[in-house]
């Protein structure tokens, strides 16, 4: 026995059917995940004109006012905006490097999960297309058994092609499932590719904003170190202190 005639016999002893269950079992993986991307993608929703208002607003208050207001909102804009303002007080610079690593972090939590749908949509048709050959192999296969029985079963070789015909149809069907999987995954994985750009083009308008502030308003940046920078003035007057009262000491010994 050749390699040729032992793979045909395990495609012939294993058949398509098991292609039929690894396709249902990823679908099932793919809609849960579809689903709960779609319900996480759902808690993040939020009015993004009225989001990039009140910051403008709340700006021209205090950055503790728009830092909370930030806080108050559950959308991936709204958290990168709020890690530029816990370091807004040290300068642009430091708030666009802190919003920077945010939104990436951001990003990921956006985009997990969805390396599966994509993976899926672009591989489930070749694993249907797998399943179709193998049950064509077995169809000729059986066209080739039937060839071989003696001329007195002629009634079975007559019913031979319809047999090859029934087989290749179910064959077929690994084709058609392969495809429904992969149309759902990856309609759902554009569908949120689309709305990852879309939050990440928000979170650049809303972080352009807050650095547009920091860099007009400079009272933005000393308003957080006040409460730190009294120990310096602290220790800056200590000397002087220490000064005047040896100036004094040397003026009594006289």
């Amino acid at each position: 026995m050749n390699l040729v005639e032992w793979l045909q016999r395990i495609m012939v002893g294993f058949g398509a059917a098991w292609v039929m269950w690894l396709m249902i079992g990823l679908s099932v993986i793919s809609v849960a995940i579809i689903l709960e991307r779609a319900w996480f993608f759902w808690s993040l929703r939020d009015d993004l004109a009225v989001l990039a208002r009140d910051l403008r607003t709340s700006l021209d208050d205090s950055i503790e006012a728009a830092r909370k207001r930030m806080e108050a909102s559950p959308s991936a804009e709204a958290a990168v905006v709020s890690a530029g303002l816990a370091v807004a007080h040290q300068g642009p610079d430091a708030a666009e490097e802190a919003m920077a690593g945010a939104a990436a972090l951001q990003r990921m939590k956006l985009e997990r999960r969805l390396a599966y749908l994509g993976t899926l949509g672009n591989n489930a048709p070749f694993i249907g297309l797998f399943g179709t050959v193998i049950g064509v192999v077995g169809a000729f296969d059986a066209l080739g058994q039937a060839a071989k029985t003696p001329v007195a079963q002629a009634a079975s070789q007559a019913m031979a092609p319809q047999a090859v015909m029934s087989s290749i149809a179910e064959a077929l069907v690994a084709t058609a499932v392969g495809l429904a999987v992969a149309i759902p995954a990856v309609a759902a994985n554009n569908y949120f590719q689309r709305m990852i750009k879309s939050t990440l083009a928000n979170t650049e308008a809303l972080t352009r904003v807050l650095l547009a502030h920091l860099k007009i308003d400079p009272a933005f940046a000393g308003a957080a170190p006040a409460v730190a920078a009294e120990p310096r003035v602290k220790a800056a007057r200590a000397p002087r202190q220490e000064e005047s009262r040896k100036g004094g000491a040397g003026e009594e010994e006289r």
